[in-house]
């Protein structure tokens, strides 16, 4: 087997090849009678998919794409949940040498509309029960620039068509396009706290990132059962439950069902999983609902990302699986780079209450808090990557947002500042502190006070909002708002429960406040910004 350094400089040469197509290195090169995707519904039926069935329907909706005027380089979204739709639809995307724009389905029409006009999207498939979110109205333009083709025929409107509808008159399958390593294959957008959404362009050579965190950080072996449990409208569900696996040619074992301990186990005992990765408050909520894992249970791999692990959820995991619980580190902007490795090649023992060390590929330190230069061994400043010293590094900039990325680098363009704080050992061990951009880490999802805020306002009620995060047992963090009323409204529990259900309605869904709490006014610094540190007494 070669070393981990060898094996990086070869993926690079295979990913970041002028001949490069993401249709062939995720589908077409591997075996066609290997499984590629098993969807698991609420009622734990599976529903397999073949690498020869996915290169077919895959084939067949990218010739229907094409009829559409579907071409390279153009953007088309997803607003799909988990399983073989959406596998086939993101292959057909990348056959053509599209760009794949990911919309989580929790979005309202507000989020989801943003997306599509910020990225140009010509063409948007989805889950029937998406459908209504695309509808014109206040946030949606009647003369919307893109077509709508729907998973099924529940939700049709006129206009539209199904998946089955369109690839049954299609054309001949187009040669999957090469594209090259630095085309862009996928657009995700991930969100910050001074702005709206930015956009994420990630380049073909980014597969070699992912691969290498598929194989030394998770540790996926070909006899496996891998299941990712995030969801794929997110960085970690996109880039390790759908597109590292399929790289791999392995399965992707993929849940279309809303999160339920209990449902969680059967999917690990009924299907044999033997390599687990999940956000810290799956792993948090089985610790506080199960108290004995059924004997079919044989997890081998255990990995943790999207926020810090609990060191009492680190020591339940290895006392009730058996194995150590791993965690991981990364941003949407860089994938996975730092980690208590699974693989063997470079395992070590978990260090408890730190994130592990940089993952083949990639050099990461910690820098002064103010030069850039690094700090001092167990002194506490800025999470960086070494942009030079780490051949995965892929992130190159936000789409047309010059500002955002140059706050991203330092002048000199040999550090990429991840916007955290933390320390590190003698040893390379990474220590995490905080998020420099107050970004919500909430049961894996990263969540911008500003897109909460922005929903907030829209209330007649409401003059200021400052929006922030609060520990919680189980999700990590959730979301917690100060709100300064107009002259003459009243708090009340009412007005509260107002305010709540117009985040669900004009954001998402799972980012609503849970604690609201009325003040008279928002402390602020002498620019005028919030001091969201200053809002957490506030809020209780």
């Amino acid at each position: 087997m070669l070393d981990p350094a060898q094996q990086v400089r070869d993926w690079l040469a295979t990913y970041d090849s002028p001949t490069a197509s993401v249709a062939h290195l995720l589908c077409d090169r591997h075996p066609h009678d290997a499984l590629a995707v098993t969807e698991v519904g609420p009622d734990l039926l599976p529903r397999d998919l073949t690498y020869g069935e996915l290169a077919e329907r895959s084939a067949a909706l990218a010739a229907a794409m094409a009829d559409l005027g579907i071409t390279r380089g153009d953007h088309v979204a997803t607003l799909m949940g988990k399983g073989t739709e959406l596998a086939v639809a993101a292959v057909a995307i990348w056959r053509l040498g599209a760009v794949h724009v990911p919309l989580f389905t929790a979005f309202a029409p507000s989020a989801i509309a943003h997306r599509l006009v910020d990225s140009g999207s010509r063409l948007v498939i989805c889950d029937d029960e998406q459908r209504p979110k695309l509808d014109p109205g206040e946030d949606v333009p009647a003369d919307a620039p893109w077509y709508v083709v729907t998973t099924g025929p529940l939700a049709l409107r006129e206009g539209d068509r199904t998946l089955a509808e369109l690839t049954r008159g299609a054309g001949s399958a187009p040669a999957p396009v090469a594209v090259g390593g630095e085309a862009p294959f996928v657009l995700l957008y991930t969100t910050g706290t001074a702005g709206p959404p930015r956009g994420v362009e990630v380049p073909v050579r980014a597969l070699a990132a992912f691969h290498a965190y598929h194989r030394y950080g998770l540790d996926v072996a070909d006899d496996d059962v891998y299941w990712n449990t995030a969801d794929p409208g997110w960085a970690y569900g996109l880039y390790y439950g759908l597109v590292s696996p399929l790289l791999a040619g392995h399965r992707t074992l993929q849940l279309r069902a809303g999160f339920d301990p209990e449902l969680t186990l059967d999917v690990l005992a009924i299907f044999g999983v033997t390599n687990l990765a999940a956000a810290p408050t799956v792993y948090r909520t089985l610790r506080a609902t199960t108290k004995t894992l059924p004997p079919e249970i044989a997890v081998r791999r255990l990995s943790s990302a999207g926020e810090p692990l609990n060191t009492d959820v680190v020591g339940w995991a290895a006392d009730t699986f058996g194995v150590p619980l791993r965690d991981h580190y990364g941003q949407s902007e860089l994938g996975i780079c730092v980690g208590h490795q699974n693989h063997e090649d470079g395992a070590a023992d978990v260090r408890v209450g730190s994130l592990g060390t940089a993952l083949p590929g990639w050099s990461v330190t910690v820098l002064e808090p103010v030069a850039d230069e690094e700090a001092p061994v167990g002194a506490f400043g800025r999470v960086a990557v070494d942009v030079k010293a780490s051949p995965l590094m892929w992130f190159r900039g936000y789409r047309d947002n010059p500002g955002a990325s140059a706050a991203r680098f330092t002048p000199d363009g040999r550090w990429y500042l991840t916007g955290d704080t933390g320390s590190r050992d003698r040893e390379g061990y990474l220590y995490f502190s905080s998020r420099d951009d107050d970004a919500i880490l909430m049961s894996g999802y990263r969540i911008g006070p500003f897109d909460v805020e922005t929903a907030l306002l829209q209330h007649p009620a409401v003059v200021e909002a400052g929006v922030y995060g609060v520990p919680d047992e189980l999700s990590g963090q959730t979301v917690a708002a100060s709100i300064v009323l107009r002259d003459g409204a009243r708090p009340s529990e009412e007005l509260a429960e107002e305010l709540r259900d117009l985040v669900r309605a004009r954001f998402a869904e799972h980012a609503y406040p849970r604690r609201i709490t009325f003040v008279d006014e928002l402390p602020r610094t002498a620019s005028g910004k919030i001091r969201r540190g200053r809002l957490r007494p506030t809020g209780g």
